[in-house]
């Protein structure tokens, strides 16, 4: 509408006072006048010199003479206020509801390839509340840019190696007692995660005796027996040590597994798992090369550094003085493996905002490098999450677990449902399906609604309130929607062309028409907060229209037809967004 509006706008101006408009300007209409749309007047000035009220109505009379979906107008100072035809949102109308995936572009083969990376855990412990705002975030921009119209492949790289995973297994082989998952009855990356806790016990004990001794800190931290062996353990399995491998290789399926149940509860996937393992060795071949290139230097000790003074940031370690690699240079590896496989145009890293320095400096190598590709890669930065009860640390195991947490929206969904009491006629089976459908809607929908950029103080409660900008509320009215379409047994496909509309009908149509603009500035901006608030304020106006309008307690045929197509195009676009979301919606509640 603005693109039709625009063109006639500049002919208008072009017609009237032999001005060529450089550019119109649109806003909302203010709630408290007539109209759907606002042209401002003011800019034009600097073009046409006159007063904004008589611009604004030579402009309005132009349009209702000249284009048939401009009905009326009014003129306030210099906003000039549109009232759109009837005619117009029905017609966009129909097209909204004969269409399941209204606002969807299906991808082609000359879409954009476009890879979105979350989740990337440690096989050290269990995912917990930082990694759950990781998958969800990750998740919802891929099934955005999907929507969009891209190609999108959704990936992990899995950190299986390093001095931090040899920290859990020296562990579990001092301590362990060679007890399983199974032995335990713990899931796997619990079990391993335990002994992560374990390692950091023991290891400041033996700082303490050594300071108890006359070592220094500094000097105790780095002389810890137990430290000593884990870096001599990670250099065995550098080197290919068979009992070493094999240890790596037993408690990292433990982990897998752990995770493989983590991510189906949370709902989320990947295309494919990249390892570590495997995509360091190819980042110290392109270290080599590059040293060659004298992209890279060696200092006395052995070590490779980049040097990106110039470019304002710091000397950078790609290769320790031991021939070890570091997180860079399996970055750098992980990068280039994933363009060979799937020849992407672009790459999204989910990744917490404490690591924007680090995907700077990783973006920059690759550029340096002479990758191409690396214009188009996006660090998709975001906030850490706290709680009431303060940081979370692994080390000391005060981390809140992504199992126990979803577990706890569970039974908070379950406690205030039946405090509510609406679950009359349901089975057990049915009240736990809802349950967590429910507990984990008010948990994706509380964090996803909130810009990634920002931190997030997270309250269980407060997300599972019925009231208010949250998931349930959403999945409520959806419900409601439903009800009101079990009971609607007429039939409700007839054509309503020629209907008149009610203002309150016609701001829900409004707000739906918005939708496919919505899903491409969320995609663009990577932010699946965009598509959450628009869902609630689509909500909102069908509420507001829902108490004001009688939908099947009208006494007009044609009125509760149309009145049932609306509240079905909302509920259809209510479950579109929030299934980009990840979040299912409850056909009763």
């Amino acid at each position: 509408m603005q693109i039709l509006l625009e063109q006639h706008i500049k002919e208008a101006l072009t017609a009237l006072h032999q001005v060529n408009l450089e550019n119109v300007e649109f806003q909302a209409t203010r709630k408290e006048f007539e109209g759907d749309i606002t042209v401002v007047i003011f800019p034009m000035l600097r073009q046409v010199k006159t007063n904004p009220v008589s611009l604004g109505e030579a402009i309005g009379n132009y349009l209702v003479e000249n284009v048939e979906e401009v009905a009326r107008f009014n003129v306030v100072k210099g906003f000039l206020n549109l009232v759109i035809s009837d005619h117009y949102f029905l017609q966009q109308f129909k097209v909204i509801k004969d269409d399941a995936h209204f606002g969807f572009v299906k991808s082609t083969e000359k879409s954009p390839s476009i890879m979105v990376e979350y989740s990337s855990p440690n096989t050290n412990k269990p995912l917990h509340l930082g990694h759950v705002r990781n998958n969800l975030l990750g998740y919802a921009v891929a099934e955005i840019l999907k929507a969009a119209g891209n190609t999108v492949y959704k990936t992990q790289i899995i950190n299986d190696r390093g001095i931090h995973i040899c920290k859990s297994m020296l562990a579990w082989q001092k301590f362990g007692n060679a007890e399983t998952p199974e032995s335990t009855g713990l899931k796997g990356d619990k079990l391993v995660g335990n002994y992560y806790v374990k390692f950091d016990q023991e290891y400041k004990s033996q700082i303490k005796e050594l300071q108890e001794q006359g070592k220094t800190e500094e000097e105790a931290k780095a002389e810890a027996p137990l430290l000593l062996e884990a870096k001599k353990m990670l250099l065995q399995w550098e080197a290919g040590d068979e009992d070493v491998v094999a240890l790596w290789k037993k408690m990292n399926q433990w982990v897998y597994d752990g995770f493989e149940t983590t991510y189906k509860n949370m709902g989320v996937d990947f295309d494919k798992n990249y390892y570590e393992s495997n995509t360091y060795l190819l980042g110290k071949e392109v270290v080599q090369e590059g040293l060659k290139k004298g992209v890279f230097f060696k200092k006395e000790d052995g070590s490779v550094w980049i040097d990106l003074t110039e470019d304002g940031l710091d000397e950078k370690i790609v290769l320790r003085s031991d021939g070890t690699a570091v997180y860079m240079t399996q970055d750098i590896g992980t990068a280039i493996q994933r363009v060979e496989d799937y020849a992407i145009n672009g790459l999204v890293y989910t990744v917490g905002n404490e690591q924007d320095y680090h995907f700077k400096v990783l973006f920059l190598i690759l550029k340096k490098l002479g990758y191409e590709w690396a214009n188009h890669l996006y660090h998709l930065s975001y906030g850490m999450v706290d709680l009431p009860s303060g940081k979370m640390k692994s080390r000391e195991g005060t981390v809140v677990d992504a199992d126990d947490l979803m577990v706890e929206m569970t039974q908070t969904a379950q406690k205030i449902s039946e405090d509510l009491g609406k679950l009359e006629g349901y089975t057990n089976e049915e009240k736990e399906s809802l349950y967590n459908t429910i507990g984990l809607g008010a948990l994706k929908y509380y964090i996803l609604k909130v810009d990634p950029r920002k931190r997030i103080l997270f309250n269980p409660e407060e997300s599972v309130d019925f009231q208010g900008n949250t998931g349930p509320f959403i999945q409520y009215t959806y419900a409601r929607i439903q009800s009101i379409l079990r009971k609607a047994s007429f039939n409700h496909g007839e054509d309503v062309s020629d209907y008149t509309l009610d203002a309150k009908e016609k701001e829900v149509m409004k707000q739906l028409q918005l939708f496919p603009e919505v899903i491409q500035q969320a995609a663009a901006q990577h932010s699946p907060a965009l598509i959450a608030n628009y869902t609630y304020d689509l909500v909102k106006e069908f509420n507001s229209f829902y108490q004001n309008v009688s939908i099947l307690g009208t006494d007009v045929e044609i009125e509760k037809i149309f009145r049932v197509q609306l509240a079905k195009a909302v509920a259809q676009t209510i479950k579109n967004a929030f299934s980009l979301l990840g979040i299912d919606v409850p056909e009763r509640m």
